[in-house]
């Protein structure tokens, strides 16, 4: 992945290097199905208890490799949210998005988590060593 930046000499863009974050080897994780980037380790994951656009999806407390779009204000199952999509930050796919805020109180737990939706990633490192839980 590049990113644009101005170079002062000739004002041109100059091409920075983004480096791909790796969860430790070995760590049950979750892994962009497209492209295999770690995406969230499994001792992050809070719920598997949600559902996406296309299916199933997981809550995590947090992710790598992913970036963020613009919040905007949604009705979901649970309620109005204001969610931002995320995407794999290596192959640009949109994952699912991120609570920035929840209006109810009783949702208020969500706020700053993470929703994956299972069709867009496979679990990698360690799942046939470990309990599947």
């Amino acid at each position: 992945m590049k990113v644009l930046e101005n170079s002062s000499k000739h004002n041109t863009p100059k091409k920075q290097k983004t480096f791909q974050h790796y969860l430790p080897a070995g760590d049950r994780c979750y892994s962009c199905i497209h492209c295999r980037a770690n995406l969230a380790a499994h001792a992050d994951l809070i719920s598997k208890s949600f559902q996406g656009s296309q299916g199933k999806a997981y809550l995590f407390n947090a992710v790598v490799n992913v970036g963020c779009g613009p919040a905007e204000e949604r009705v979901l199952l649970t309620g109005l949210h204001a969610v931002a999509d995320i995407y794999c930050e290596i192959c640009k796919t949109t994952l699912g998005w991120k609570y920035e805020h929840a209006f109810e109180s009783s949702q208020k737990y969500k706020e700053g988590k993470f929703i994956i939706e299972l069709a867009h990633m496979v679990k990698d490192n360690g799942w046939d060593e470990q309990n599947d839980s």
